[in-house]
């Protein structure tokens, strides 16, 4: 399982003219689940996108998670994210996980972060979406439950 983590001033996300899920300040969350990802992988990037330490504390330090501040987390399902562009140039999908298999976990990563307290919103799996965002300083983190990076 990938999630590229973006800290941000607001972020939400539009399929045509409908607004799915919005937030002030917090982390936008894009992200991608591969074959073979399992409860392991989603507790990973549940507790990695509650914990990370990237606001700042009184000193200006990135000592800060999104539950501290109680921040908004908009999480948004991105397939693309196991893309694999390393031969050619069309990038295969052939990592990602089936619909079904990757809708389950990415509502379980989802139901993850709610349970943890915080304000969580979303895209809509599976549609062509519109994400604005104002990155917040910019800090963007990548993550990966396999660790491969």
């Amino acid at each position: 399982m990938r999630a590229v983590v973006q800290r941000v001033t607001s972020a939400r996300v539009t399929v045509g003219d409908r607004v799915t899920g919005e937030i002030g300040s917090g982390l936008l969350v894009l992200l991608g689940v591969d074959q073979g990802d399992g409860p392991t992988d989603l507790q990973y990037i549940a507790s990695k996108v509650r914990d990370l330490r990237i606001f700042a504390d009184a000193d200006g330090k990135m000592n800060k998670s999104v539950l501290d501040l109680q921040g908004g987390v908009l999480v948004v399902s991105q397939f693309t994210l196991s893309g694999d562009a390393r031969n050619g140039r069309r990038p295969s999908f052939a990592s990602a996980a089936p619909p079904q298999i990757a809708r389950a976990l990415y509502e379980e990563v989802v139901r993850e972060l709610q349970t943890s307290g915080l304000q969580v919103a979303t895209g809509e799996f599976q549609a062509m979406m519109q994400v604005s965002l104002v990155n917040d300083g910019p800090v963007t983190i990548l993550l990966d439950s396999r660790k491969t990076f």
